[in-house]
């Protein structure tokens, strides 16, 4: 038995490893790398794992540095079995196409520039058509029901309280007449978040492979993010700006939705115009209400009594690209949610150029920002950045709430860590970058935790 780590170790995007076991090897995540334009072409382009050799794909759960990499897979011959809940492959099925939509437009809109320039083409990773294709071969499973993958390797998904439908994957491996036990806990949820369930606790696990995003940090409290967002929306208000928000199409925008829903019905913030101007957030909105079996007791209370926590008197979901544009000749005070969450790609790049520069708007982020991407920058707020190659100056605002972030922080991987038991012999760090991880493990060997390990990119790990 055997862990190759390929990708997300000491960073947090790239998502990939691979589990061998008598000679089968199962695909465990195939996401995208998020980072400085040429090294991510370069690192999605060359997968680092021999695609002839893959015998199952596992994912944990449908975001884009966990999953969208899979159409280059079918690009490059993969034709056997994808498994994931339900509810991950219904947002798969919309946001691996999305990925490959926007990749299109924005080679598309950069080849033009560099056809001024005497540059080469660039292309796209992946089409829609490869993307469509790699969804038929998706299998879905259901939450605590045992299937093997290989005829060696049995695994149950377990609520991981991440984003919608996300899982932790235990495998029971049989090998040479034992039975080993590993669990993918990448990404792993928050207690008490909007909407979702608690992640669950799973017992008898020896080997566990886990996320660092946060290793050394702790988040705020979720029960005061939203007093942080209406003193933002107001601030902004009163100085007549727009609020422009980064953020992903999965799961965070449908959380900024409903808790302006509750701000809003609570009189606590002003009508203003709501736009999510993503189609994606659009269609994934929908795939929201189609899976109740992942909501947590509070919303399903208020799908009973018809109310709609993903709607608002105000709000308008924006499809059409023309109808995108209009909203940059807005001039009254407005929310505009859209995507890339990292600002990276899509059409949160065109607000950016249209708003950066004006004093009495405000950039709110409110999730995890990769080193090396356009969202770190404006974290770390710096004077001038590049959108679409020209450079702009920093004039928005710019607020953080980290609030709102699904994945664990330091205290919650801990406490989780203590929740598994006695059984854990080795426990590998993943999904951080460098100095979280090592964070996260000086917490847990002074815990009393002897084999941490923090694998780097490539390592052959034989348990």
């Amino acid at each position: 038995m055997k862990i190759t780590f390929l990708g997300a170790v000491r960073g947090v995007t790239g998502s990939m490893h691979l589990l061998s076991v008598n000679g089968d090897h199962v695909l465990i995540d195939c996401g995208l790398f998020q980072g400085r334009r040429a090294e991510s072409n370069r690192r999605n382009r060359q997968l680092p794992v021999n695609v002839d050799g893959i015998d199952r794909v596992v994912l944990g759960h449908a975001h884009i540095d966990h999953s969208g990499n899979i159409p280059s897979l079918v690009k490059n011959g993969y034709r056997k079995s994808i498994y994931s809940t339900f509810a991950t492959r219904d947002l798969c099925a919309v946001m691996l196409a999305d990925s490959a939509h926007i990749q299109r437009k924005d080679a598309e809109y950069l080849n033009k520039k560099k056809k001024l320039k005497g540059e080469d083409r660039i292309e796209a990773l992946y089409s829609v058509e490869e993307a469509r294709r790699a969804i038929e071969l998706f299998r879905g499973v259901s939450y605590h029901k045992p299937f093997y993958v290989t005829k060696d390797i049995r695994l149950t998904f377990f609520d991981a309280g991440h984003i919608l439908g996300s899982a932790l994957s235990f495998f029971e491996i049989y090998e040479n007449g034992s039975r080993k036990t590993l669990l993918y806990a990448v990404d792993l949820g928050r207690k008490d978040l909007p909407i979702l369930r608690d992640p669950e606790v799973v017992k008898e696990v020896e080997y566990l492979i886990l996320e660092s995003t946060y290793g050394g940090r702790l988040h705020g409290e979720i029960s005061g993010v939203e007093d942080q967002l209406a003193e933002v929306v107001n601030k902004t208000h009163s100085r007549g700006g727009k609020i422009i928000i980064p953020a992903f199409s999965l799961e965070r925008t449908q959380e900024i939705v409903y808790c302006l829903h509750l701000l809003e019905a609570a009189g606590r913030i002003p009508v203003l115009p709501v736009y999510v101007d993503s189609p994606l957030s659009t269609n994934v909105t929908q795939i929201f209400q189609l899976h109740p079996e992942c909501f947590d007791h509070e919303t399903n209370e208020l799908l009973a009594q018809n109310q709609n926590p993903f709607g608002l008197n105000q709000i308008s979901y924006v499809r059409d690209a023309e109808e995108s544009k209009k909203l940059n000749l807005l001039k009254q005070p407005c929310i505009i949610i859209s995507a890339s969450g990292m600002c990276e790609a899509g059409r949160i790049l065109h607000h950016l150029k249209n708003n950066i520069e004006n004093p009495n708007n405000t950039i709110l982020v409110v999730g995890f920002m990769a080193r090396n991407t356009l969202g770190r920058r404006l974290v770390e707020r710096q004077p001038r950045v590049r959108i679409f190659g020209e450079e702009y100056t920093l004039k928005a605002e710019v607020e953080v709430i980290d609030t709102f972030s699904a994945h664990a922080d330091r205290d919650d991987l801990i406490n989780y860590v203590d929740s598994l038991g006695k059984s854990i012999k080795r426990i590998y760090l993943v999904h951080g970058e460098e100095e979280q991880s090592r964070a996260l493990k000086e917490e847990l060997e002074k815990r009393g935790y002897t084999n941490v390990n923090l694998p780097e990119e490539g390592d052959e790990i034989e348990l």
